[in-house]
């Protein structure tokens, strides 16, 4: 069991050293941090959306955000796309493809900012969801674990991390990066939490 243990773990850091050198995906961490601390400060609103673990990480990002994270500060504009009834509604109304695009058509506005969550950077729901937010003048924030990925493609950052052969790995560094951009939107927003 301890091998075991010991090359999980190694396998854990050398996916977060891979990540740590990668100046593209480093660089997209920033950008996605900017494109979201300006969507908050003008009072519009960020929406997350992901399947299976990637839609707990979105839930995650989002209660975050409204919420707190390590220090007490304003309530941040942020909500995953989440909701059972509306999933299980438009799934079965119009096909699972939709069940994140018809709330980004419902509640998207220009200048909102969707994180769309894919560790393969296909799946068609996130893919479409992207779509309608691009139509509403959304900015886009992805994260995925292929590069050139077609949800990628769609993304004003795509954070892309180099988690290896297996979704958990990427995951792993979806959280970091997650964690990373909630601590630099407050760094922006809330400044005093940071003196």
């Amino acid at each position: 069991m301890r091998k075991h243990i010991d090359a999980a773990l190694s396998e854990a850091a050398d996916a977060l050293a891979r990540l740590r050198a990668n100046d593209a995906a480093l660089g997209s961490i920033e950008r996605a941090a900017g494109l979201m601390a300006a969507a908050l400060q003008s009072e519009n609103r960020i929406y997350s959306c992901g399947n299976g673990g990637s839609m707990c990480d979105a839930m995650h990002f989002a209660e975050e955000l409204s919420g707190r994270w390590r220090q007490n500060r304003r309530a941040l504009g942020a909500t995953s796309i989440s909701d059972p009834s509306h999933l299980s509604c438009v799934a079965n109304d119009f096909g699972y493809e939709q069940v994140f695009s018809r709330y980004v058509e419902a509640m998207g506005r220009s200048g909102d900012v969707l994180v769309a969550i894919s560790t393969s950077g296909t799946s068609k729901n996130i893919l479409r969801a992207c779509e309608a937010a691009k139509a509403k003048g959304m900015k886009i924030v992805t994260l995925t674990g292929r590069a050139g990925s077609p949800v990628g493609a769609m993304a004003d950052a795509d954070i892309c991390t180099p988690g290896g052969q297996y979704a958990d790995r990427v995951q792993e560094l979806h959280i970091k990066a997650i964690h990373i951009l909630i601590e630099l939107v407050e760094r922006s927003l809330c400044p005093e939490n940071y003196q």
